[in-house]
């Protein structure tokens, strides 16, 4: 009995091997492979309202190659944007600190001194630039001040365009989806043909459109042409400053305080006392100043719920009375045909997500949106709370909000009903956050070289079809080999 089953091993063990190799072509290379060291990199993002600092991690290995680049962590800096410490920039630098020493924790030790360290500032600053340089560069002093007593490779704090922050956020939604280059199965890289996504951003002082365009653009200042992986992609981009959703909160309440003495889109039952300063202190509501007022002045403003007042309101900071090109998007600004696929994220997605879920709204259509911004609008305030008491600081600015987005991607961008059905709006892809920041990194630590690594276009057939017939080749041998012994065996019983 010993025997026969000892006669039986070889062949078993070749169906096995034939089996597992079936198995493993499933499973992905990068799965199987003994994990290389890790670099790190980290970049503060520096917003309007806010600054984020976010912890990337990518395999030594790759650098200068394809990069593999993710998420390693993230941490929200406490208080305002950078910005917002304009008259005690020393604040600026000492509100990171908490997160800086963060990092120190989620960068392994022995890397810190290869880390490179950056901070990009946008909109924000981009105002405050403005209207007081010496303040803002006060603001950037003090904040590599703080950063350079770090042991990380700081790199430098520095002010984007707007252009830039929207071909670094498109180009890091692309990258997350595998839209510029893909890691096969077999360890080979390899180019897919599904195109590019259109890459929509909406900050708290502006808003960023781009997406590749076949054309070349009317206005050389809209296009950028990159070279990526080997590729040219022709882009088109803008940035509108003073459309962020806090910057259009503060112009829409300046047009409240002048034309009608309540605001229409705020929930009726809802009052509060706004300070004139808050309203009047920023660039984006110069045009809407009084000639005299007192920044001290506190007045009392009520909702009223009029979601077609509130459209009105929103419908006058868009301009489409001029165009001196083919076609525009909105304040005489070329804009081809939107076309595509797009992610929406940022203030998008967030406003999206509370329409979809604290509301349960669907807003798949634009039809199916604008039902869902005048339901939000319609909304009372003791409605709004009960739905969500949890958030009730931003509560009141849902309707403008969402009715701003809706007007935005309807009659600013011109998404019809069959574009709009090819937007997404989230956050993240994957477990990484979409934003301009990873797209800022990538760009200056090489991580997407201008010329290809080693792939191959399309699918790697050849190695399937190898794999494939090697591991039929074993099986087929196992099963020879069981049933000469099968025969065998049925020899050895007649005699």
């Amino acid at each position: 009995m010993a025997g026969k089953v000892l006669s039986l091993l070889p062949p078993l063990l070749l169906a096995v091997a034939g089996l597992t190799g079936l198995l493993l072509l499933y499973v992905p290379t990068r799965d199987v492979r003994e994990l290389p060291a890790l670099k790190y990199g980290i970049v503060l993002d520096a917003g309007s309202s806010h600054t984020s600092m976010f912890i990337y991690k990518w395999p030594a290995d790759k650098e200068n190659d394809t990069g593999i680049v993710g998420q390693h962590s993230s941490c929200d800096v406490r208080g305002g944007g950078i910005s917002s410490y304009a008259d005690n920039p020393s604040r600026a630098g000492q509100s990171l600190v908490e997160c800086l020493d963060q990092a120190l924790q989620d960068v392994p030790k022995e890397r810190h001194v290869g880390t490179p360290l950056y901070l990009g500032a946008t909109a924000g600053m981009r105002l405050l630039n403005l209207t007081s340089p010496e303040a803002s560069a006060n603001v950037l002093a003090a904040v590599t001040q703080t950063l350079t007593q770090y042991p990380f490779d700081f790199r430098g704090a520095h002010i984007l365009s707007g252009q830039d922050e929207g071909v670094f956020g498109w180009v890091t939604a692309n990258y997350l989806l595998e839209n510029f280059i893909k890691y096969g199965w077999v360890g080979r890289w390899f180019q897919p043909r599904k195109g590019t996504l259109g890459a929509m951003d909406l900050g708290g002082a502006s808003t960023q459109i781009t997406f590749e365009t076949a054309s070349p653009a009317e206005d050389p200042a809209n296009e950028v042409q990159l070279r990526l992986y080997g590729q040219h992609y022709r882009v088109y981009t803008h940035s509108f400053l003073c459309y962020g959703r806090d910057e259009v909160l503060r112009r829409l309440l300046a047009g409240a305080l002048q034309t009608h003495g309540f605001h229409p889109c705020w929930p009726r039952g809802y009052s509060t006392q706004v300070l004139l300063q808050d309203v009047y202190e920023s660039p984006c509501t110069a045009a809407q100043r009084p000639q005299a007022f007192n920044n001290s002045t506190r007045v009392s403003l009520s909702g009223t719920s009029n979601p077609a007042l509130c459209r009105s309101l929103i419908m006058g900071l868009f301009n489409f009375s001029s165009c001196r090109f083919s076609r525009c998007s909105f304040n005489g600004i070329f804009q081809p045909p939107v076309a595509g696929n797009f992610i929406a994220f940022s203030a998008f997605f967030y406003t999206m997500n509370f329409l979809r879920t604290v509301m349960g709204l669907p807003v798949a259509t634009l039809q199916q949106l604008e039902a869902a911004v005048v339901t939000v609008c319609n909304q009372t305030w003791n409605e709004l709370q009960s739905r969500a008491p949890g958030e009730r600081a931003r509560l009141p600015d849902y309707c403008a909000g969402a009715m701003f987005v809706q007007q935005l991607l309807s009659r600013g961008y011109g998404f019809h009903e069959r574009a709009f059905g090819g937007v997404t709006f989230q956050k993240k892809a994957g477990d990484t956050a979409v934003g301009w920041a990873l797209g800022y990194m990538l760009n200056l630590t090489n991580l997407i070289p201008a010329e290809p690594p080693a792939l191959r276009k399309g699918t790697d057939f050849g190695a399937w079809v190898v794999l494939v017939l090697l591991c039929a080749a074993m099986l087929l041998a196992a099963f020879v080999l069981l049933l000469r012994q099968a025969r065998s065996a049925k020899s050895s019983g007649a005699i």
